[in-house]
């Protein structure tokens, strides 16, 4: 397993930053549940904890949810490392995205 870390900066607040990621999950559920299999999340305080499975490989990650920056650390599995920029420019987009001001 290989560690990805990426930080998205942000100037929301944290509840503002929770809502959009709650959000964005029922999403997913709703659009990639049937390909991707169940997607796991639970709050733990302001970290989010996160497993699903994706091209039959299992993924789990964590969300820090901190004021001025979103901490995001996913565990890549065997293959997935060798994809790690792409997977790394993929949650900088994404989840960037969503939590731009």
């Amino acid at each position: 397993m290989k560690d990805l870390e990426v930080r998205l900066p942000h100037t929301l607040s944290i509840e503002e930053v929770h809502r959009r990621i709650d959000r964005a999950l029922e999403v997913a559920r709703e659009q990639y549940g049937a390909t991707v299999g169940p997607i796991e999340a639970s709050w733990e305080g302001e970290v989010l904890s996160l497993k699903f499975t994706a091209m039959g490989m299992g993924f789990t990650g964590r969300a820090e949810n901190l004021p001025q920056e979103l901490l995001v650390r996913v565990q890549l599995p065997g293959m997935a490392s060798l994809f790690a920029g792409r997977i790394r420019e993929g949650i900088e987009e994404r989840l960037g995205g969503l939590i731009a001001s």
